[in-house]
């Protein structure tokens, strides 16, 4: 794995039923990675809120954001476009009872809501500040750009709307999702005539997906050193080995998600998968996230459970160490 990750102290005692990372920390060691260049240092997960209000309600969010916070997790990455904004309510919820939210990394992708489309300045301000009011907070630590609803206009006008919610407080630093490479060189340039740097990537990768992530993104992500947060780490949950049949997908809540990779090479990967799992006696999830952190700049993928049972074996991912034959073996299967 490229990034450094240092063990620290001792945080409080995990989940009594928490397993045993594979490899690596032990359960309750904080872990953490640097954010980039941002000076934040973040579990080497980001437990991510689309499941929140939709198929989990208040108390199931609470108990699981309390249970990665037990692992030692301090990253959550909401959207302002996920159930509506309630995601976003119910994260705010939980950071007030708890009390925590200075232990919290708070990320928000915003962009993509229908009251407030786009990036153009006034919707991203009042983006923003929508975000705010329902988190109950008056900071975000990493605001994400979405440009893939409405592709971004001149990229100049929103970092400069970016600038001046950071110097009202409101931002802390900014990350991108959905913009192409021509895009980040853009910024890089206006970056260093003043504007705020974009500090990190979130784009759709795993080992099924990796186009999203090749070529000149790669390339730029990696020269601008870019921390990236790959979303879709399971790609629907299929990832996970539990969907192999056209039955396994009509009975997942994801069925036509999960439809677009039962095919020959999704199931060449699950069988590479299998192998591999079961030599390091971890489960296929844990293994989906190890493959992500061995890819270079990758620092802390968002992961967005249903259970205690998925957000478990996801914890896993990150005491694993792939070895070069399983990373060339999970590579071939997926060509």
């Amino acid at each position: 794995m490229d990034e450094t990750i240092a063990e620290t102290q001792a945080a409080p005692a995990a989940h009594p039923s928490a397993p045993i990372p594979v490899q690596g920390p032990a359960v309750g060691a904080l872990v953490r990675a640097p954010l980039g260049d941002t000076g934040l240092q973040v579990f080497p997960l980001m437990l991510g809120g689309a499941e929140f209000g939709w198929t989990v309600d208040q108390d199931g969010a609470d108990a699981l954001l309390d249970r990665f916070a037990a692992y030692g997790g301090n990253a959550v990455h909401t959207a302002d476009s996920f159930s509506a904004g309630r995601s976003e309510y119910i994260i705010g919820r939980w950071l007030r009872a708890r009390g925590v939210r200075d232990d919290m990394v708070l990320a928000v992708r915003v962009g993509d809501h229908p009251d407030n489309p786009g990036l153009g300045s006034v919707n991203l301000v009042r983006a923003v500040e929508a975000s705010l009011t329902r988190l109950g907070t008056d900071r975000i630590d990493v605001l994400y750009l979405d440009a893939t609803a409405e592709p971004a206009g001149v990229i100049e006008d929103t970092l400069a709307t970016a600038e001046w919610l950071i110097e009202a407080g409101k931002v802390r630093h900014v990350g991108s999702y959905g913009l192409g490479a021509e895009q980040l060189v853009e910024a890089r340039i206006l970056a260093s005539a003043g504007y705020p740097r974009i500090a990190a990537v979130d784009v759709p990768y795993n080992v099924l997906r990796r186009e999203a992530f090749a070529g000149d993104l790669r390339l730029v992500a990696g020269a601008q050193s870019l921390a990236v947060t790959p979303s879709h780490a399971l790609e629907h949950g299929f990832l996970s080995g539990r969907h192999r049949s056209r039955q396994d997908v009509a009975a997942s809540t994801r069925g036509q998600q999960l439809a677009g990779s039962l095919n020959k090479r999704g199931l060449r990967v699950l069988k590479a998968m299998d192998a591999i799992a079961a030599e390091l006696a971890a489960p296929h999830a844990a293994v989906a996230v190890a493959w992500l952190l061995a890819q270079r700049g990758v620092v802390a993928p968002i992961v967005n459970v249903d259970s205690a049972a998925q957000l478990d074996e996801l914890v896993q991912g990150v005491g694993v160490r792939l070895t070069r034959a399983h990373l060339s073996e999970l590579s071939r299967a997926a060509d």
